[in-house]
């Protein structure tokens, strides 16, 4: 795995479809891109099992939508430095990649707020407390997604 928020396991010149991965610790919020690249849509909210289960999971997800390239948040501190929670979610990507085929890779994203993003569009938009829970993680990843999917065509603010 390499440093800061790079790919972790190759870098795609045009990823095509990119699907994104909000890490928690009992669910893994999933996001994909439309097939330009330009927008990011919430797709599904897994329960987390055990590292081949979500492997497993993610693969069926990457092939179904054709995706090579995961992006994943990383929970970077608000003051920039990655702690036990960054830590966490590289260990936790370190241990699915042999799981994964070859051709699906991971890229990190600075993930900073982006579940506070989700919660309060979710409240916004007067979704009730038990639904906001099922689709927070995916909208959080879907938040991700367009931030990276925003940085890469260099749009300001993305």
């Amino acid at each position: 795995m390499t440093g800061g928020a790079g790919p972790t396991r190759g870098e795609q010149d045009t990823p095509g479809r990119v699907l994104a991965l909000d890490v928690g610790t009992r669910r893994l919020g999933v996001a994909v891109s439309d097939p330009t690249g330009t927008l990011a849509s919430p797709l599904v909210t897994l329960q987390r099992g055990t590292v081949e289960a979500d492997a497993a999971a993610l693969a069926r997800l990457a092939t179904e939508h054709e995706a090579t390239l995961i992006v994943a948040g990383l929970p970077v501190a608000l003051n920039g430095r990655e702690e036990l929670a960054a830590r966490t979610v590289r260990d936790y990507l370190a241990a699915l990649t042999p799981h994964l085929p070859p051709h699906v890779t991971f890229e990190l994203s600075d993930e900073r707020m982006t579940t506070v993003v989700a919660q309060r569009s979710l409240a916004a938009a007067g979704m009730p407390g038990r639904r906001r829970k099922d689709v927070v993680d995916q909208l959080a990843a879907s938040v991700i997604l367009q931030g990276w999917l925003d940085r890469r065509r260099g749009e300001p603010g993305g």
